[in-house]
């Protein structure tokens, strides 16, 4: 399954956490986000036998190919190419961009996360097709992270940037629109949805916060 990377709406995009989801079917979740208006689906697991993982990333992606949503498989480009996604995202730790492209072919599409001006750099001369700009903020979904860069840091980053470019951690209904004005073309989040009474309601309402943010941006 292959896209292009300019057909990806990056507008809202859901990093999956199965410990945010309040007990919650991943499944489940991850539709009612769909059906508020979430472009793309990162299947990120830590834990799991990759046999469920690559029962759940099929699961995801049939999800996602019936909402005309991407889906991206986090880390893990074996699982990737087993369940046909539209391509991987991976840390600064995981396999090279190199390297992922040869396993995976020039029209998957592969996401790097960034953290500063040389790693942004690098990404690009390599293929990258889409960066992710961490921490925004502080999160409790990723203690570890480094520093967090605020919205000054954000909007310097995403300057240098010569690809679709997203940013991630601490997303929140409440900043995304300062986020969007920092001028990267969607947010990531996590727990704003995946922790949602309700993630539909929540998907729509930061979908309509980025599209009036970068309206205004444009305008």
């Amino acid at each position: 399954m292959t896209r292009r990377v300019e057909a990806v709406d990056w507008s809202v995009y859901l990093v999956t956490d199965s410990r945010c989801g309040e007990g919650r079917p991943l499944l489940q979740v991850v539709e009612a986000a769909l059906r508020g208006g979430i472009g793309v689906v990162q299947y990120r697991e830590k834990q799991a036998a990759t046999r469920t993982m690559v029962r759940e990333a099929e699961a995801l992606r049939e999800l996602c190919e019936a909402y005309g949503a991407s889906f991206f498989v986090n880390d893990r480009i074996d699982v990737a190419l087993a369940v046909d996604a539209h391509g991987v995202h991976l840390g600064q730790d995981d396999m090279p961009v190199p390297m992922a492209r040869r396993l995976l072919g020039p029209e998957r599409i592969i996401g790097v996360t960034v953290h500063n001006a040389e790693e942004i750099r690098r990404a690009q001369a390599q293929g990258a097709d889409v960066l992710s700009i961490a921490p925004v903020f502080a999160t409790s979904t990723k203690p570890d992270h480094q520093t967090p860069l605020g919205i000054q840091g954000l909007r310097k980053l995403a300057g240098l940037c010569e690809r679709p470019v997203v940013a991630i951690a601490g997303i929140t209904l409440e900043n995304a629109a300062d986020v969007i004005r920092a001028g990267v073309d969607g947010v990531c989040v996590v727990s704003a949805v995946m922790a949602a009474p309700d993630p539909e309601t929540a998907a729509r309402e930061l979908r309509r916060r980025v599209e009036e943010a970068r309206a205004a941006r444009m305008g």
